[in-house]
């Protein structure tokens, strides 16, 4: 869908993309907070960020609770939802075209004039505990957390999390809420139908009622080396495993991409060199990597699951195939084919207009960069084989990493695996 953006800064310090697509039915909005898990007042009540969160949807000044609220938001057929990570909390919504203006209003409400009482902050604390519970039955889950700690992030385990909610109190939700909801430290994207729209929308969110506040900073970790660590569980007969590898500075947008397409080669398809390679021989059901970035570091992950007696099978072609990659062997078709798939990729990603927005968001709030949707053919076109192998090579260089693994065998079999992935790190 044809679409243009238009990038608004409010007088109030917010700021935001106003993005028009003229043939849409629907419009999406979503409204980012540096508001998450790291920014929560004292360590053992990490969990306030995300039960406020849970509590956005409650009673506020106009609704008495949860269901007068959810009722009216959703009579109809709006989607609204919320959620928080370590750095993030997101408020988003989808509606009718008809009633863009009735759902931006309830949006605001829930945002900025929120009313939390005892009797909710007790139901979410439950309903906040029983996800986190839920989330320990997914072994990826609780390895990541448990990586992040180990490689120097100043976080929580999964079951560290759990323990500071009966912690929050009343008063630290309120608290966190008038800290990090200001004008200053919110950014949006509201996209569809903007013919005749946009002055109406950005007199609504100047006159939000929010204090004028300050944009967070992105907390800094030094992140370092650590030691291959097996989290033992009797309820998991195979091998969940990561290799989570990090580089301490920020991929530019040309090295994301390089990554991003090496990826492809690797995993991404049933014919790729490791996924498709373990396929083939029967090894393992999916293998999975992934390259992202951040203000400080950048990761480059490999994971999946495998059967006991195949995982020393699948780590020499994980092994092999990435000192192939380090070697500089992989053919320009490899490449081309690569970029064909990311071409295809693109122009089936904006047949929404939430896929429109999701485009803009995920770089937008994490850095108010407006990463350009029409330059993106040619960004494919420049990603290059000696830039997949140069960023590949600078996260062997850097020698941060470690090898995870769920499983409910015994701890000899990942240091073995550990030996077989060390090779790399002591070529480089």
């Amino acid at each position: 869908m044809k679409h243009t953006v238009e990038e608004v800064r409010l007088k109030n310090g917010a700021r935001g993309l106003l993005i028009d697509v003229p043939d849409a039915t629907t419009m999406s909005m979503q409204f980012h907070f540096r508001a998450g898990n790291r920014y929560a007042r004292l360590k053992d009540i990490e969990q306030v960020a995300h039960i406020m969160e849970h509590m956005s949807f409650g009673a506020n000044a106009r609704y008495k609770d949860e269901h007068q609220f959810q009722f009216e938001f959703t009579k109809n057929g709006a989607y609204n939802n919320a959620h928080t990570s370590d750095f993030s909390m997101v408020y988003e919504a989808d509606c009718a075209d008809f009633e863009w203006d009735r759902i931006l209003d309830l949006q605001k409400l829930a945002i900025c004039q929120p009313r939390f009482n005892e009797q909710e902050l007790v139901a979410e604390k439950g309903n906040v505990r029983s996800e986190l519970t839920n989330y320990l039955n997914d072994h990826y889950l609780v390895m990541v957390p448990k990586v992040q700690q180990l490689l120097g992030e100043d976080v929580l385990t999964m079951r560290q999390s759990l323990t500071t909610i009966s912690n929050v109190k009343l008063s630290d939700v309120k608290e966190h809420h008038r800290r990090t909801h200001t004008t200053n430290n919110m950014r949006f994207v509201i996209a569809g139908k903007m013919n005749g729209r946009k002055a109406e929308i950005k007199r609504q969110l100047e006159d939000i009622s929010l204090p004028a506040g300050e944009r967070f900073e992105i907390p800094s970790d030094i992140l370092k080396k650590a030691n291959p660590t097996l989290i033992r569980r009797k309820s998991a007969p195979n091998l969940t495993f990561g290799l989570f590898m990090v580089v301490n500075r920020q991929l530019n947008d040309e090295e994301l991409d390089s990554m991003r397409y090496l990826n492809h080669i690797l995993t991404g398809t049933m014919y790729s060199r490791i996924f498709g390679a373990a396929r083939k021989n029967g090894l393992a059901y999916n293998v999975s990597s992934y390259t992202g970035t951040g203000f400080h570091n950048s990761a480059w992950d490999i994971t999946g699951q495998v059967n006991h007696e195949e995982s020393g099978k699948l780590f020499d072609i994980i092994t092999r195939e990435l000192k192939n990659v380090l070697d500089g062997k992989i053919k320009q078709e490899e490449v081309e084919a690569a970029k064909s798939f990311a071409l295809g990729r693109y122009q089936m990603g904006a047949q929404t207009v939430s896929q429109i927005s999701s485009f803009y968001t995920r770089r937008y709030f994490d850095d108010d960069f407006i990463k350009d949707y029409y330059q993106v053919p040619d960004m494919i076109k420049k990603v290059n084989l000696e830039r997949m192998v140069d960023v590949a090579r600078s996260f062997i260089k850097e020698d941060i990493w470690t090898l995870a693994a769920v499983s409910d065998g015994d701890k000899q079999e990942l240091l073995d695996l550990n030996e077989k992935i060390s090779t790399l790190f002591s070529k480089v």
